[in-house]
């Protein structure tokens, strides 16, 4: 049997309440040629009983792995690892996919598959009332970098990277110890300076923002993973970018740099950077003092 073209990636924890709308998404594709692969991170409600029910439905190709919980992007890696598809899709547990999501992706695939400076491709996100998400100031395809998208073209907002499984392998996510949390951008960032990617302008995904979502605790966890905070912040604030956004980086890295009371080593700013430390500090005291009130 041959392997599917896509991998449709979901990583999951304690969601089982969302995964039959994601299925529902999938079973309804246009294009069939896919696996979705569901890694569970440490779920302690139904979620495997939920899984094997729709694997005995055998509807779509299917396979569910289950690990102890270590976060998203430990969750991403193991996926990664075991893939059959060309393409690797990041589908999160609470959203969905429109019924030619899949067909758009493979049609725009078609044109660059063979083309070693290109890491895969991109395609718009909107919520479920078809709103799109974020702003962007181009509106026909073409190939350009994470980088490129959100400091030369002026990208706000989400969008749905579908990279090459092949080039996900040679960009892992960093697995810091004690640390639950690594920000999709320092990996997106990393491929970025060697891959470009296929956009075009098609919704090929749906995504509400939840109370209890990722997005919504976002600060507090960069808090309690601080070095890969750090690691994101630096490596952005040595880009080729605009000034402001380099000064919005150190800004970051120190008000999560303030989070870290470890002996270990972890990544440095350079030179004049190193100034801004004053400014992280009072975005380091007003995170805890939001935090607190929300605790």
């Amino acid at each position: 049997m041959n392997n599917p073209l896509i991998t449709v990636f979901t990583p999951t924890f304690n969601r089982v309440d969302f995964l039959p709308k994601v299925y529902s998404s999938l079973k309804k594709q246009e294009y069939r040629d896919f696996e979705w692969l569901i890694v569970d991170d440490g779920s302690s409600d139904n979620t495997e009983t939920v899984i094997n029910d729709f694997i005995l439905e055998d509807e779509i190709l299917i396979h569910y792995i289950k690990q102890p919980n270590s976060g998203k992007h430990k969750a991403i890696n193991k996926g990664v690892s075991v893939a059959k598809g060309e393409l690797f899709l990041i589908l999160d547990s609470d959203d969905t996919l429109p019924k030619d999501s899949l067909l758009n992706i493979n049609q725009h695939y078609v044109d660059i598959k063979d083309n070693s400076s290109i890491g895969g491709v991109c395609g718009l996100m909107a919520h479920h009332d078809g709103t799109i998400i974020g702003e962007r100031k181009i509106s026909s395809s073409m190939n350009l970098s994470s980088i490129e998208m959100r400091y030369k073209y002026g990208f706000v907002g989400d969008v749905c990277e579908v990279f090459k499984t092949d080039v996900l392998r040679e960009f892992p996510f960093p697995e810091i110890e004690n640390e639950k949390f690594c920000p999709e951008a320092l990996v997106w960032n990393r491929i970025a300076t060697k891959y470009k990617l296929h956009y075009f302008n098609e919704v090929i995904y749906y995504r509400d923002y939840l109370d209890d979502g990722l997005t919504s605790k976002i600060v507090r966890i960069r808090m309690n993973s601080p070095i890969a905070s750090m690691i994101c912040y630096a490596e952005l604030n040595q880009l080729d970018i605009p000034f402001k956004d380099k000064f919005k980086a150190a800004i970051n890295y120190w008000r999560f740099r303030l989070c870290y009371n470890g002996s270990g080593s972890y990544p440095k700013l350079f030179g004049l950077w190193n100034a801004i430390a004053p400014l992280g500090w009072l975005m380091h005291l007003n995170d805890i003092r939001v935090n607190k009130r929300q605790l």
